[in-house]
C-alpha cells in the first residue's frame, strides 16, 4: 500500500469529508478534539449524530459504496462521491442538506492541506473515483482504528473516541492528563489550543507529499528528552528526531503474525515511555478485559487483578 498509488484518492477524500466535518466545529469542544473525529464504519467514515434546531442528522462517508447518505430525523439523501471536481460534490452536498432544513457550513475553507484552494467552491480541478482505492484506504482504517480501539479501551483518564480528524485526515487515539503545558509560539490558533494540556498521541496516517510514509505514528507532548534508542514494541519501528515522531511503517506492521496485537504492543510501548521520561502516572492503565468479564467477575477479584496488572507493569518497566 504506497502512498505513491493512494494520493489522490486520498487527497481527494480528505477535502469531501472537510464539507460535513465543519458542523463538528459547531459541537461543544472536547479536549483533544474529541468533538470532530469521524468514525471508522463498516462501509467508511461517518461524523457523530448532530443536533440542530428542527433537525437531528449524521453525514456517512460509505467508502466502500462511493457516495455519501445525509441520514435525519425526516428522511435520508444519497449523493455519489463520483463527482468532477470538489466545488461540484460541495454544491451539491448543500443543496440536498437544505432539503432538510440543514444549511451549509459555516465556513468553506480548506484546512491543513497545503497548496489547496482557499474555499471548497473554487475547488475546481478535476477528480475521478477510484474504487479499488478506496477500498485500501477503508481497510488500512478499519485495520488501524481495531487496534487503537483496544489500546485506549484500558486507560482510566480522559480519552476521546479513536476516529479521523478530517482536516489532517489522519486517525488519532490520544491519551489526556490535566498538567497544563505552554504550546509552541509558532502553530495555529487550532493546534496551540490542543496542545494546552499534556497528552499521547499514537495513530495511523496515510502520509503526504513532504513525508510519503503510510503506517502508524506516535509522539508525546511536551516532547521529553530519552527517546532515542528505546524498543517501540514493534520490529521496523523507530524514534525520528527530525520529524518529532516514532514510526511504525505499514510494510513493517504487515509482516507481523498480528498486525491488530502489534498496534496495541506498539502503543504500550509509547505509553510505557511517556511514564518513564515524562512522568506520567503507571497506574492509569488497567488490565485488558471484556464486558462479559465485567459483568461477572466479583469486584474483588477485579481489583485484586488489577494490582497484579499494576505490579507486573512496573517489573517489565524496571527489567
Amino acid at each position: 500500500m504506497a502512498y505513491e498509488d493512494l494520493a489522490p484518492m486520498v487527497d481527494y477524500v480528505n477535502r469531501v469529508v472537510q464539507v460535513a466535518g465543519k458542523y463538528t466545529l459547531d459541537e461543544p469542544f472536547e479536549v483533544g478534539w474529541g468533538n470532530i473525529v469521524l468514525d471508522v464504519t463498516p462501509r467508511g467514515l461517518c461524523t457523530r449524530t448532530l443536533r440542530r434546531e428542527g433537525v437531528t442528522f449524521r453525514v456517512h462517508h460509505r467508502l466502500l459504496d462511493g457516495d455519501v447518505v445525509i441520514e435525519t430525523d425526516r428522511g435520508s439523501r444519497t449523493l455519489p462521491l463520483a463527482h468532477d471536481s470538489v466545488a461540484s460534490f460541495y454544491g451539491a452536498f448543500c443543496r440536498a442538506a437544505a432539503e432538510f432544513g440543514i444549511r451549509p457550513p459555516r465556513t468553506s475553507r480548506i484546512c491543513e492541506i497545503p497548496g489547496a484552494p482557499a474555499g471548497l467552491e473554487g475547488d475546481r480541478t478535476a477528480r475521478s473515483w477510484d474504487a479499488g482505492a478506496a477500498r485500501l484506504m477503508w481497510t488500512a482504517l478499519d485495520l488501524a482504528a481495531d487496534g487503537l480501539e483496544e489500546w485506549q479501551a484500558p486507560f482510566l483518564g480522559h480519552r476521546p473516541r479513536v476516529g479521523v480528524m478530517w482536516g489532517g485526515f489522519d486517525l488519532s487515539a490520544t491519551r489526556w492528563r490535566a498538567e497544563r503545558t505552554v504550546p509552541e509560539p509558532d502553530r495555529p490558533p487550532f493546534q496551540q489550543n490542543a496542545q494546552l494540556h499534556a497528552y499521547v498521541s499514537v495513530g495511523f496516517s496515510f502520509g503526504d507529499a513532504k513525508a510519503p510514509h503510510t503506517g502508524m505514528y506516535a509522539y508525546i507532548w511536551p516532547q521529553p528528552d530519552g527517546l532515542a534508542d528505546r524498543s517501540w514494541g514493534v520490529e521496523g519501528a523507530a524514534w525520528h528526531p527530525d520529524a518529532g515522531l516514532v514510526l511504525l511503517p505499514w510494510s513493517a506492521l504487515r509482516e507481523t503474525p498480528d498486525p491488530r496485537r502489534a498496534i496495541v504492543a506498539f502503543g504500550d510501548a509509547v505509553y510505557d515511555a511517556a511514564v518513564e521520561t515524562a512522568g506520567w502516572p503507571s497506574d492509569l492503565v488497567g488490565p485488558r478485559v471484556d464486558g462479559w468479564y465485567m459483568s461477572t467477575t466479583p469486584t474483588d477479584v477485579v481489583q485484586h487483578r488489577e494490582r497484579e496488572h499494576a505490579d507486573q507493569r512496573r517489573r517489565e518497566r524496571r527489567g
